[in-house]
């Protein structure tokens, strides 16, 4: 079912499996024989959400390499090509982290956190505050299985469970949140899956939350003019078809907001950041993970990060 402006979701649904699929994506990724990524929460959090094709995916028993081999031999899905790209996208996150850690800041924001567990497997600063931003069920669900599993967040965590689309920097006050002071803000995964101006409010609004020594690592999704966009997503509907076969039925070219958007490296550098773009190429091969093709997957993303 194509989004709309008040859709709703779960992990197991909609863009909420997204969420689900990287977590996957991680999973694969840390089993790597020179792995990039080490996250041993993944594969646990992914059992938990039930979702049987990820699960099997996660847990080693359906291999990236079956998805990737279709009948005429070609590969429909890329799963080891999607992996690597998770595994670089999530190394540019952690790295970004770390260097906002070195540099003194002690106040860190995850939007749209979905699964990830950063709060609970990097190695943080005792005086360290991360705050978590997603639905309420999402935040319920991830806290309430690592706790089943024993496991505590390495900072101090406060998770903030309000949806985007409402009063957010609201919310995040009420949890403790101080504007006045530096932060670490990162957007993982999101921009393609808002509409290209609540992209741009959601820029705006950081940057109106960030004292001067803030960070922002996001990536910049491509536009997309209207000519290309049949194009674009039918070719997202042919990727998954592998994975129908394999029991999971859902159509992600329905889930993204494509039309034109606004560059992020330059939009940020109008809104007084300072900013470096890293394309998905450069990234991957910094990791030591092959380049994509021209034109395949995620070659056109952008890794942005910018410093107010």
């Amino acid at each position: 079912m194509a989004r709309t402006e008040n859709d709703t979701w779960d992990l197991a649904s909609s863009v909420g499996a997204t969420a689900t699929m990287v977590a996957a994506a991680r999973a694969v990724a840390s089993r790597a024989d020179h792995p990039v990524i080490n996250d041993p929460y993944a594969e646990p959090l992914v059992r938990a959400v039930g979702v049987d094709f990820f699960t099997r995916l996660a847990s080693g028993e359906l291999t990236a390499a079956d998805l990737d081999s279709g009948a005429d031999g070609e590969s429909p899905v890329g799963m080891s090509r999607f992996a690597d790209g998770m595994a670089a996208r999530t190394r540019f996150f952690d790295d970004f982290f770390a260097d906002a850690v070195g540099a003194g800041i002690r106040q860190a924001v995850i939007l749209a956190s979905g699964l990830d567990a950063r709060a609970y497997r990097l190695a943080w600063p005792q005086d360290m505050t991360v705050y978590e931003i997603d639905q309420p069920e999402v935040i319920e669900f991830k806290a309430t299985t690592l706790a089943g599993l024993g496991v505590a967040p390495s900072a101090k965590l406060d998770t903030v469970a309000v949806d985007l689309r409402n009063d957010w920097p609201a919310a995040l006050a009420d949890a403790g949140f101080d504007a006045a002071a530096p932060t670490a803000w990162i957007a993982e995964g999101l921009l393609g899956y808002l509409p290209p101006d609540a992209q741009d409010r959601l820029l705006d609004t950081i940057g109106s939350l960030s004292a001067p020594g803030s960070r922002l690592a996001v990536e910049s999704v491509p536009s997309h003019h209207e000519a290309d966009q049949d194009e674009l997503r039918e070719k997202m509907k042919e990727s998954t078809d592998r994975w129908r076969n394999e029991g999971f039925d859902l159509d992600f070219s329905e889930l993204v907001f494509l039309g034109e958007r606004a560059d992020v490296t330059e939009y940020l550098r109008g809104q007084n950041w300072t900013v470096q773009a890293t394309p998905t190429n450069d990234l991957l091969v910094r990791y030591g993970l092959d380049p994509l093709e021209d034109g395949e997957g995620f070659a056109e993303v952008v890794y942005v990060s910018a410093t107010r």
